[in-house]
């Protein structure tokens, strides 16, 4: 074979392996963005015990899934509908229960002209760690 068709040859094998090298890429972006988990998939990956645990499952969310810098009574409430549980009667109760046992804190700003809230580095903790109670 001439020395030109082998250099044609080389430069169309390279090309190819580099198509697919950006055909793979794409195809996993697409499929990351595509399957971002859900909030009623994660709660129901956690598995959750109780509206203590479901409230700080959902603020989890938020904040790891959501990017929420922080979040308010109303951000709860959106995300136990859009997990599609019954959000407890009184979500203000149940983030204070959680903010005695130190999963929660006050974020040091409202948002909506409402009360604001992040997970401690233990309530992170403690959903990661699949609830399971402190020593």
């Amino acid at each position: 074979m001439p020395n030109g068709q082998v250099e044609i040859i080389k430069t169309l094998e390279d090309h190819e392996r580099r198509l697919s090298k950006l055909e793979h890429l794409l195809q996993t972006k697409v499929k990351s963005v595509t399957s971002k988990q859900t909030v009623k998939d994660f709660i129901q990956s956690k598995c959750p015990g109780d509206d203590l645990q479901k409230t700080l499952a959902i603020g989890y969310y938020l904040e790891t899934y959501e990017d929420f810098e922080a979040f308010n009574a109303t951000d709860l409430a959106k995300g136990f509908r859009d997990a599609r549980v019954p959000p407890p009667g009184n979500i203000n109760d149940k983030v204070n229960k959680l903010k005695k046992k130190d999963y929660l804190m006050n974020a040091g700003k409202k948002i909506d002209e409402k009360s604001a809230w992040v997970l401690t580095a233990e309530g992170q903790k403690f959903v990661e760690d699949g609830f399971q109670t402190k020593e």
